[in-house]
């Protein structure tokens, strides 16, 4: 009798297991989650592995040989020199923008903040060809400052300085959009802290909240300087596709695929996969640290409180924590 009773415990807890689990959303049977798992590795073997193998396999067709005559091209050359020139120059721009907006938005409280924040998203917002047609509207001959740049021999449309004004354009949302949630996450305890033990605000920024966003800002830079070597509508507006002076990478490989020299062409688009690759596995390094960041900001309220804030004994604070 006893060993009845001692048993119908456990058959109750047994049943109640396998209704939990038989209830549970998340478990789906075996054959759907397959079905799934395999539309999902399809999807993607069709739309990204198939089209990359497809770029390399296009680009050696003709030897090894015939690919590297294709990349010393003069005008493959000077395509690829003005396209790390475009992205020496607009990336460390739109860091610093980035950065600088970022921190004002997460950190501190002003009139027109939402006006601030939604014009930083304008570029999402506009087609990048809209946006080179801009700058041609501006600057062209016919544009707004089309006379005055004429007279003082100042050329900005069909040269670099048209092409790296737009590639700055479409691309400095990246690092502001990046570190604007991981700032806001974090909260302000820690600046207010070292504000008030007398930390300037210099001080702050270099030692408290950079440190803070490090693994953020690699991640809106290695997304901005992807697109900004990769962009094409924008700066095809504004380059005037003079070859071998103002070609950028994309618009060489568009060129010498209308010449029907397809090998070539897809020799040239490899850097552009190669620099996917590279981007993405630098991506996925950033993205576990910044997802490890996000986690410590979560838990830090809990555990800082308002004692982290506290000066020493003996020491008045210097001025207002930052609000």
């Amino acid at each position: 009798m006893s060993h009845d009773s001692a048993a119908l415990p456990s058959a109750s807890r047994g049943a109640a297991n396998a209704a939990a689990r038989r209830s549970d959303p998340v478990t789906e049977p075996r054959l759907v989650r397959w079905l799934l798992t395999g539309i999902a590795l399809l999807f993607l073997a069709l739309f990204l592995v198939v089209p990359l193998v497809a770029v390399f396999y296009q680009a050696l067709s003709k030897g090894i040989g015939f690919y590297l005559d294709a990349l010393a091209d003069p005008d493959a050359v000077s395509a690829i020199k003005l396209t790390l020139l475009t992205a020496a120059i607009a990336v460390p721009l739109n860091l610093a923008f980035g950065l600088a907006a970022s921190w004002c938005i997460a950190k501190f409280e002003f009139k027109g903040k939402a006006l601030l924040t939604t014009l930083i998203d304008l570029p999402f917002s506009v087609s990048p060809v809209i946006s080179g047609l801009v700058y041609v509207l501006m600057f062209g001959a016919q544009g707004w400052f089309g006379p005055w740049l004429q007279d003082h021999d100042v050329q900005i449309i069909f040269a670099v300085p048209g092409i790296v004004l737009a590639t700055i354009f479409v691309t400095f949302p990246f690092v502001a959009r990046e570190l604007i949630p991981l700032m806001q996450a974090q909260g302000n305890d820690e600046e207010e802290a070292a504000h008030v033990l007398g930390a300037s605000g210099w001080q702050t920024f270099r030692r408290v909240t950079l440190p803070n966003v490090k693994w953020g800002l690699l991640y809106g830079v290695i997304l901005c300087n992807a697109r900004a070597m990769g962009e094409f509508g924008a700066v095809s507006v504004v380059s005037g596709h003079i070859r071998g002076q103002t070609d950028t990478i994309p618009l060489h490989v568009e060129i010498l695929y209308n010449e029907y020299n397809f090998s070539a062409a897809f020799a040239v688009a490899s850097l552009l996969a190669l620099l996917a690759l590279v981007t993405l596995g630098l991506k996925l390094l950033a993205e576990r640290h910044l997802s490890a960041e996000l986690a410590q900001a979560r838990e830090l309220p809990a555990h800082a409180g308002p004692a982290i804030a506290q000066p020493p004994a003996g020491r008045a604070p210097a001025q207002q924590p930052i609000r």
